[in-house]
């Protein structure tokens, strides 16, 4: 199974170095987003792929570009949520032109027919791209479950977070009840108090579970979304880490997939 990292993970090295170290800790892949505000810290997106091509690390999820603040405009009547259906729109074409297997997608906000007509409009545009849309699970419950039950369309996709549901709606089975929609992973650990984007040695993840029902699934990236806030520890100590815990998930995904045999 491929295994990577979210590009800023909480070290703002030169970049070409940050990909270096990437590439030698063992990790073949990356996600990262297209947002000019992070350019400080990742470079720009052009600059990002670049690297990421001359030291042979795979791209998986481009995140979308957004303001937290700006979400629930998107369901709303008006020139705001219009200006959000183009930028998300021009992430999938980003998508298409780097190579990225989808464009992972943040609402909030309240369902509505505008909201969904402007989702299709961008269904749309994935399709003619073949770049789908994979809506991940946030705090938000209500609109994920929503925004699946009034819209069926083959690039209408999924990205688990684990960090995410431990920390916001535990008791809810993401990856069972939306096996058939999952594409991509954000994988981290948390205390269950709140969204941390940890190590698992400072969180309580059942992964053993969390592989049993990614048995089969080999095709995913075992992608670590991590924004470390202890830097007890050097950037090469993080990596390992990471490459540690992507091996020993990887270990259990591909034993339950054989028993299932």
């Amino acid at each position: 199974m491929d295994k990577g990292i979210s590009f800023y993970f909480g070290f703002a090295n030169d970049i070409e170095t940050r990909v270096a170290m990437i590439k030698d800790s063992g990790l073949n892949a990356v996600m990262t987003n297209a947002d000019k505000k992070f350019d400080f810290q990742n470079g720009s997106i052009k600059k990002q792929c670049k690297l990421f091509k001359k030291y042979g690390l795979k791209v998986t999820s481009l995140h979308m570009q957004y303001n937290a603040e700006d979400l629930p405009y998107f369901w709303k009547e008006g020139r705001f949520g219009e200006k959000l259906k183009k930028i998300l729109i021009k992430d999938v074409k980003i998508a298409k032109k780097y190579g990225f297997k989808c464009v992972v997608v943040h609402l909030s906000g309240e369902y509505s027919s505008i909201g969904e007509r402007r989702l299709k409009e961008v269904l749309n545009v994935c399709e003619k791209c073949n770049v789908p849309l994979a809506i991940e699970n946030i705090h938000c419950q209500k609109l994920f479950l929503d925004t699946f039950d009034h819209i069926d369309h083959e690039m209408l996709r999924f990205c688990y977070d684990s960090g995410h549901n431990h920390a916001f709606d535990k008791d809810f089975d993401y990856l069972t009840k939306f096996a058939d929609k999952l594409i991509c992973l954000h994988l981290h650990d948390n205390d269950g108090t709140e969204d941390q984007h940890n190590f698992n040695r400072f969180g309580n993840i059942d992964w053993d579970m969390i592989a049993r029902k990614l048995a089969g699934r080999t095709d995913l990236s075992l992608d670590y979304e991590l924004l470390l806030p202890n830097k007890d520890y050097t950037i090469e100590e993080c990596l390992k880490e990471v490459k540690k815990q992507a091996d020993e998930l990887e270990a259990k995904i591909l034993k339950y997939s054989k028993s299932q045999k």
